[in-house]
């Protein structure tokens, strides 16, 4: 089977400062695979550089089997790859109507673009009830999922997610967490997800990798994960 998204032998650095060592992972249709790990071990890098923001100094990145190391980013959204960055990233001053809209500016399909903005709304009640307000002015767990909603609308085949939970409350994580599985499942979106709340992660993904330091030191199923005494210990406070 080929992999949807193959990393292979992956090196980052910031200048002379390594950031990801050696790293090889691989993503297959319709999983939810997550990289877990401490804050700075190289899980964000992972995901800038196989979303073009940051450039490999070795390696390769196979998407569909070509090779997209160093594409820029904003290319890559035709090839059906969107991410939903740390902070989210809405435009604070549009209203979330015009969020969700921009998503899809790369495509010309009205009928496709109708159809996906009422399952955009469906998943999420709460951004329909607010279509006409301004972005800034919603709650933190609200513009998380505009900027998945936005995303959705690209129709990605891969959706990179950056630390979905960052500031949220954990009744809101829970829900951004199952809104994730359902979009997985409903629509068959294969998503890799970087994120810093091992547990969320590991009960939402079918796989995972672990960062310690920009190098891969576990990987397997994630409920298999879960049980690892040392994941327990480092990562679930067990």
């Amino acid at each position: 089977m080929e992999h949807i998204l193959n990393v292979k032998n992956l090196h980052v650095s910031y200048g002379v400062v390594p950031a990801l060592r050696n790293i090889s992972f691989h993503v297959d249709e319709g999983e939810i695979v997550a990289l877990i790990g401490p804050n700075g071990a190289g899980k964000t890098t992972a995901l800038h550089t196989i979303s073009g923001l940051l450039k490999p100094k070795e390696g390769f990145i196979l998407y569909e089997g070509r090779d997209i190391s160093g594409i820029e980013a904003h290319k890559l959204v035709k090839e059906s790859i969107s991410q939903v960055p740390e902070g989210r990233g809405i435009f604070p001053i549009l209203t979330v109507a015009e969020n969700i809209n921009l998503g899809a500016y790369l495509r010309k399909d009205k009928d496709g673009i109708r159809r996906d903005k009422e399952w955009v709304y469906n998943i999420f009640p709460r951004l329909k009830e607010r279509m006409n307000q301004v972005g800034g002015t919603l709650s933190g767990g609200e513009q998380q999922m505009l900027a998945i909603a936005r995303a959705l609308m690209a129709r990605p085949r891969l959706l990179l997610l950056d630390e979905p939970s960052m500031g949220l409350a954990p009744v809101i994580v829970e829900d951004i967490f199952k809104i994730i599985k359902k979009i997985n499942k409903e629509n068959g979106t294969t998503i890799l997800l970087v994120e810093q709340n091992a547990q969320m992660a590991l009960t939402a993904s079918h796989r995972a990798y672990v960062i310690e330091v920009g190098e891969i030191v576990n990987e397997g199923c994630s409920k298999e994960l879960k049980k690892d005494d040392r994941i327990q210990k480092a990562y679930l406070g067990i």
